[in-house]
């Protein structure tokens, strides 16, 4: 084994997240790169939206809310609140639960 493989690797040494995570939670922070430029205003409000309702389905399926009938809005939003995001809207609810449908 080569001894690169072998070192461990660096931690990194400032957070560039504008909101940073607060409580003792798997999730961290996603490093922000800028979006490109020159898009109607509805692909940026839809990229976003997905981003928002990838991170939530996951979350929902990490603490084991495997169906989407058992992802109702109220439990997509506490779960919302307990990573540190803002309430979901009931478009992004219902988007969370089409990707846990998607992925079934």
């Amino acid at each position: 084994m080569p001894a690169a493989a072998l070192k461990p690797k660096p931690l990194p040494t400032q957070s560039t997240a504008q909101h940073p995570v607060l409580f003792d939670s798997p999730y961290e922070p996603v490093t922000k790169r800028p979006l490109p430029a020159g898009r109607p205003r509805e692909w940026y409000v839809t990229h976003n939206r997905r981003l928002k309702a990838m991170r939530l389905a996951i979350a929902l399926l990490d603490s084991g809310i495997y169906l989407p009938a058992q992802a109702r809005d109220e439990r997509i939003r506490s779960k919302a609140e307990e990573i540190g995001m803002r309430p979901p809207s009931d478009t992004t609810c219902h988007m969370v639960r089409a990707f846990m449908r998607y992925n079934r």
